[in-house]
């Protein structure tokens, strides 16, 4: 007969980067930082026969699997992100740097939430009269919300198993400690295992808990890269702190799609939902513009209209500039080295400029077509006629290749009123011809090459 036996073993833990050692040394042989070892306690269960003793593998086609409806956050930016709400039993992380919002948000869903269960708010940050005052700035509710401060893991346990809360914040695990590990709160070895037990108490007792995260001076998150592997979704709030917007993306979800992306308006009054980030990020002029032009971007699920500026002008220096932001620079070199080849623009001795206006950081390969429409318009300084839209990807021989979702990108910009789009000739409708046609009021303009690009903005498009 099988025995099975536990055994506590002694490990030392790297708080710099986790490294884990079977002996203690002054310097880790990971990072080669030193004195960063620390002593940890490991409880492990003894195996025979190449396995845990104890357990028995279930064939996945009979497991039970009861679908526990979402909790709705009552922000339906955060429900389209978390991919329709929390789902019971899951851990969440949500980072952003300092005075972003994560706090402001939290405390917002928090209160919707807790108008129809029970909820509980542990910060270890602030103390209970600066949470009051916070709560009351934003004018939130008079609900059941129920907070308490601590530091120490252990109460917070004892708290969450003696009240029947479906929903915890944690603000923030750099500042918890568990007493399981011997070293400083905000540590590597402390962080991790903090997170590992707050994510076997939501599997275990199907409460979702929200984890509040700190970033590092790299804009990652602070700690271990196993606390991203140990949490069902990671969310992070990305723009400018002094910004009045905010963007709050999923990097991973296993619950829903990733790279989905909610917009939230700043305001004294708190976060607030923005419903059409379109009309946020155009400027609305109706004036013509040389080197202005409008891209139909796609984030996540989400068609969204940005504007693009360029400037080309005569560099003083014997190296001449060339920045961008909001837009990779490597692209905008390449997209320069394709204009100078197929559309004959010389631009070796000017200074070139491109921002994305409203602060967007634009990452997919879509936005090519408006970036070299915006060079053209102005190096020749021809304004692009307002109410036209543009997506598309450059090759390096000047053919503009298809992206994907095109017909949502058509049905955003027909929503907000654009009477022409500029596309790659593989994302016309299949209902439409190729050439101009006209859809429910809008035009829609193929070009498979760059050269046809360069004719129609100099042509009077």
């Amino acid at each position: 007969m099988n025995k099975i036996s536990s055994k506590k073993g002694v490990v030392f833990v790297c708080d710099s980067c986790g490294a884990v050692y079977a002996k203690w040394a002054g310097q880790c042989g990971a990072c080669e930082a030193w004195n960063t070892l620390r002593e940890q306690v490991q409880t492990r269960v003894a195996t025979a026969k190449g396995g845990p003793l104890g357990l028995t593998a279930h064939r996945l086609s009979e497991v039970d699997v009861e679908q526990s409806p979402r909790i709705s956050t009552g922000l339906q930016e955060l429900d389209r992100v978390l991919g329709g709400g929390l789902v019971p039993g899951s851990v969440i992380l949500l980072g952003g740097e300092p005075g972003i919002g994560k706090s402001t948000l939290a405390l917002q869903a928090v209160s919707q939430i807790s108008s129809n269960m029970s909820t509980l708010y542990i910060s270890a940050e602030e103390s209970l009269e600066q949470l009051a005052l916070r709560y009351r700035r934003l004018s939130l509710p008079d609900d059941g919300l129920q907070a308490i401060t601590t530091g120490e893991l252990e109460v917070a346990l004892s708290l969450i198993g003696n009240s029947d809360a479906r929903l915890v914040v944690v603000d923030s695990i750099q500042t918890m400690h568990t007493d399981r590990v011997d070293s400083a709160p905000g540590g590597v070895g402390q962080v991790r295992a903090c997170a590992e037990i707050l994510a076997e108490v939501a599997k275990r007792d199907q409460v979702a808990i929200l984890i509040i995260g700190h970033v590092t001076k790299e804009g990652g998150l602070a700690g271990p890269k196993t606390l991203e592997h140990l949490v069902d979704t990671v969310l992070y709030f990305e723009g400018d702190a002094t910004s009045r917007y905010r963007m709050i993306r999923a990097w991973k979800n296993r619950f829903g799609a990733v790279n989905e992306v909610g917009i939230f308006a700043m305001t004294e009054a708190g976060l607030k939902e923005v419903r059409n980030p379109s009309a946020m990020f155009l400027s609305g002029s109706s004036d013509e513009s040389a080197g202005r032009s409008v891209l139909v971007s796609q984030d996540g699920s989400r068609p969204i209209l940005v504007e693009i500026q360029a400037l080309i002008d005569q560099s003083s220096l014997g190296s001449p500039r060339r920045l961008s932001v909001g837009y990779e620079g490597a692209r905008l070199a390449m997209i320069l080295a394709v204009l100078h080849r197929h559309a004959k623009l010389n631009a070796l001795d000017q200074d070139v400029f491109i921002n994305v206006a409203g602060g967007v950081r634009i990452a997919e390969t879509a936005a090519d077509l408006a970036v070299a429409a915006a060079l053209l318009s102005s190096e020749s300084d021809r304004p692009i006629p307002v109410g036209t839209a543009f997506f598309g990807e450059l090759g390096l021989t000047g053919e503009v290749r298809p992206v994907a979702r095109g017909e949502d990108r058509i049905r955003e910009a027909i929503k907000l009123g654009y009477k022409r789009v500029i596309l790659p000739a593989a994302n016309i409708p299949k209902m439409h011809d190729e050439g101009n046609k006209r859809a429910t009021n809008i035009e829609l303009t193929a070009v498979r090459h760059v050269m046809d690009l360069r004719d129609l903005l100099r042509g009077g498009a």
